[in-house]
C-alpha cells in the first residue's frame, strides 16, 4: 500500500474532519478553503484536525498546508487517470464524474478503513466526512463504515434549485430538448425564472442519460447527508436558499464566500504569474479588462484569433490568461502576427494568474469570464462587472443570474467575431450602461463584505457548522 502523506500524526487525541473533494480545480479550491476556515476556528486549540482524501491526479500540494497540519491521503493510485479524466475537445464531464465514483469507491473503502483504525489507535476520532456533492459513491462508503457525512456544494444556490427541478422538466417532456433549434432552447422556464430550456443542457457532448444519473446522485447525496454546505451568501441568493431548505429537508450552512472566510489558503494546481500584478500597478483605475476562461473551458484556433484582434482593436488595456491546454488544436498555437506589436504597452498575456488578487486590483474594470461559480463569486466579491461566455455545466445558469437578476454583466452570444468582441469591451468599460453595471457590482460587493463580519450571516453559519461537526 502506498504511503499516506501526513503533515501531522493521526489521532493526537482530537476530533478530525475528513474531506473528499472532486479532483478538479473548481472543486478542490472551495473544499480546501472550507478546510482552512474550519481549522482556523476549531484547530487553534488542537480541537479539530483535517484529513483530505484525494484522487491520484490533480493532487493538492501538502507543503502548502503544512502549517495547518492537514493530512493528505491519496486514493486510487493504481487507477490510470486516463480512465477517469474527460478527454479531447468534446469532453463528457458527466461521464467522467460517473467513472470517478465507480473506479474510486473500492480504493476509498480501503483507505477510509485504514484512517479510521489509525485514528482510534491514536486516541482520536473522525467526526464526519465532508464530501463533494458529485461524489455520491464516496458518501455511500462512509455511510457503510458508520461515518456521518456533510455535502459541499461548490456551485450557486440557483444552480442547485435548477438541478432539483430537472426530474420534473424530464417528466414534462421538456428535457432532453426535442431539437437544437434556437427558439426551442430559448424557451423561458416559468418555474425557474430567469432560466431558459437551453441553460439546463449540461453540454452538447454529455448524453441525457449521463446527466440525469449525475443529478440524481447529486440530489441523493444532499438528501442523505447530515447537512448541505453552500459556497454562497444569504443576501445574494436568499429566495433560492429558501427553496433549497424547503426542498431538501436537511440543515443548510451558507458559509460563502469561502475565499474571503478562509484567507491565505492557496490551492492552485497551476503556477501563477505574479508579474502581472506589477503590470497592473502601472494602469489607471477601472481601465483593464481581465480575460480568463478558468481551468477547464477552451476555445478553438479561430476563436483565439478573433479574441486576439477583438482585444487589440478595442484599444483598451487587457490582461489575458492563455492556459497551456486552452486552445483545441493538434499543434503548438501562437498568437497572430502583428498582435504583439498592436498591443505593446497596453496588453499582457500570461499562462495563469493569481485571480483573486487580480480582481481585487484597482486597475481592473471588467472580467471576461466563463462563469464558473468560483470566478463569478470572486468577481462579485470585488465589485467587478462581467462579460459572460459560458460553455458547460452550471456556467449558463450563473450567466443568466449575472445578466438578468443581479444585472452586473452580459452575455457575449453566438460565434466569436472580432467586431462583436470590440463592441462588448467598449460597452463594459466605456459606456454609461457599463458604468451602471459596475456600480451595481460594487453594491453587491458591499453585501458580501457584510456577511463575513462578526455578526454576518456567513460568519454565523460557519460557527454553526463547526458546532455540528464537533457534535458527531
Amino acid at each position: 500500500m502506498a504511503t499516506v502523506e501526513a503533515a501531522s500524526p493521526a489521532g493526537s487525541g482530537r476530533r478530525r474532519v475528513l474531506m473528499f473533494p472532486l479532483p478538479f480545480q473548481g472543486h478542490l479550491t472551495p473544499m480546501l478553503q472550507l478546510a482552512g476556515a474550519l481549522h482556523a476556528r476549531g484547530g487553534s486549540g488542537g480541537l479539530l484536525g483535517v484529513t483530505v482524501f484525494h484522487a491520484a491526479f490533480n493532487t493538492p500540494d501538502p507543503a502548502r498546508h503544512a502549517a495547518a497540519g492537514f493530512r493528505f491521503v491519496p486514493v486510487g493510485e493504481g487507477v490510470p487517470s486516463g480512465d477517469l479524466l474527460p478527454s479531447g475537445s468534446d469532453a463528457d464531464f458527466a461521464g467522467a464524474l460517473l467513472r470517478i465514483n465507480d473506479r474510486l469507491q473500492e480504493p476509498f473503502r480501503d483507505r477510509l478503513r485504514q484512517v479510521l483504525a489509525e485514528e482510534e489507535e491514536g486516541g482520536g476520532a473522525a467526526a464526519c466526512l465532508v464530501v463533494d456533492s458529485n461524489l455520491r459513491g464516496m458518501q455511500l462508503v462512509a455511510e457503510e463504515l458508520g461515518v456521518p457525512t456533510l455535502v459541499l456544494r461548490t456551485g450557486a444556490a440557483a444552480c442547485l434549485v435548477a438541478y432539483m427541478a430537472f426530474p420534473a422538466l424530464c417528466d414534462k417532456g421538456l428535457l432532453p430538448p426535442a431539437s437544437q433549434d434556437k427558439a426551442q432552447l430559448d424557451m423561458p422556464l416559468d418555474e425557474l425564472t430567469p432560466l431558459r430550456l437551453g441553460d439546463m443542457v449540461f453540454s452538447p457532448t454529455t448524453t441525457h442519460a449521463n446527466m440525469a444519473r449525475c443529478l440524481r446522485d447529486l440530489l441523493d447525496a444532499a438528501r442523505s447527508s447530515s447537512g448541505v454546505i453552500l459556497n454562497t451568501f444569504q443576501d445574494l441568493e436568499s429566495s433560492d436558499l429558501q427553496k433549497i431548505t424547503n426542498g431538501l429537508g436537511v440543515p443548510m450552512y451558507t458559509v460563502g464566500p469561502l475565499h474571503k472566510i478562509s484567507s491565505g489558503t492557496e490551492s492552485s494546481l497551476l503556477a501563477q504569474d505574479q508579474t502581472c500584478l506589477e503590470w497592473l500597478d502601472k494602469q489607471e483605475a477601472d481601465s483593464v479588462l481581465y480575460v480568463s476562461l478558468g481551468s477547464l473551458a477552451s476555445m478553438d484556433e479561430k476563436e483565439l484569433l478573433e479574441t486576439a484582434w477583438g482585444l487589440a482593436n478595442s484599444q483598451r488595456p487587457f490582461l489575458w490568461v492563455i492556459r497551456h491546454n486552452m486552445v483545441k488544436s493538434s499543434h503548438e498555437v501562437s498568437l497572430p502576427d502583428g498582435f504583439e506589436e498592436a498591443t505593446r504597452g497596453r496588453g499582457m498575456v500570461v499562462p495563469w494568474a493569481p485571480q483573486q488578487e487580480v480582481l481585487a486590483h484597482h486597475a481592473v474594470g471588467g472580467f471576461w469570464t466563463h462563469n464558473g461559480w468560483n470566478s463569478t463569486l470572486e468577481s462579485i466579491c470585488e465589485g467587478v462587472p462581467m462579460i459572460c461566455r459560458p460553455q458547460f455545466a452550471d456556467q449558463m445558469i450563473n450567466m443568466r443570474y449575472v445578466q438578468e437578476v443581479w444585472k452586473i454583466g452580459f452575455e457575449l452570444e453566438g460565434e466569436l467575431e472580432r467586431g462583436k468582441i470590440e463592441m462588448a469591451i467598449t460597452k463594459l468599460l466605456c459606456t454609461e450602461e457599463g458604468r451602471q453595471m459596475r456600480q451595481r457590482a460594487k453594491d453587491v460587493r458591499d453585501k458580501a463584505v457584510k456577511c463575513i463580519e462578526e455578526e454576518g450571516s456567513s460568519k454565523s453559519a460557519i460557527e454553526l457548522l463547526l458546532k455540528r461537526i464537533m457534535s458527531f
